[in-house]
């Protein structure tokens, strides 16, 4: 059996947390848009735009960004993803992205993330959402806000079941390779 490292009740009241430390952090949420990585990170970021619609009334844009065609490690000359265009619905420039993910590991998807929102506009700035950092950084980018560190090995996956992706529940377990 995979070890549990957050139930259901545990993300949501993570969710609950992470959004009142953006809203803190940014002194309200003028300007801010949050966009999430598809599709773990996507519905994050639905889940954090409810909870600010429902507990403060605020309507903060909100949309997902496909990051296959900017991310180094999966394009090649061979492989090219199957990448929607993005098109959040609104403009990014002058305002507070957070950028919303479900795990941080190596940094390279908040890369090409931020590679893909700056295709879009010119942000005032960025801020890095992750429910989860399991560490393992092999380039230098840190998340704003974390749910939960995780450090695992190189052998460990953390694995994000969430009800939207077909999930009997939300939780995150970890898992070694080949399991």
């Amino acid at each position: 059996m995979n070890p549990v490292i957050m139930d259901s009740a545990g993300m949501h009241r993570t969710v609950i947390r992470l959004s009142h430390e953006i809203e803190e952090r940014n002194e309200g949420l003028h300007g801010v848009v949050l966009v999430g990585v598809k599709r773990g990170g996507e519905i994050l970021a639905n889940r954090i735009c409810a909870y600010f619609k429902k507990a403060e009334g605020a309507s903060v844009p909100c949309a997902g960004i496909d990051i296959g065609l900017t991310r180094d490690d999966l394009v090649s000359a061979f492989f090219v993803p199957d990448a929607e265009k993005n098109d959040l619905g609104f403009d990014v420039t002058g305002k507070t992205v957070v950028l919303c993910d479900d795990v941080l590991h190596t940094g390279r998807s908040a890369v090409a993330a931020m590679e893909a929102i700056f295709k879009l506009g010119r942000p005032a700035k960025i801020q890095l959402l992750v429910l989860v950092d399991r560490g393992g950084r092999e380039l230098p980018v840190r998340a704003d806000f974390v749910g939960k560190n995780v450090p695992t090995s190189r052998a460990e996956y953390v694995r994000v079941k969430l009800k939207e992706l077909g999930a009997d529940e939300d939780g995150l377990t970890i898992t070694r390779e080949g399991k």
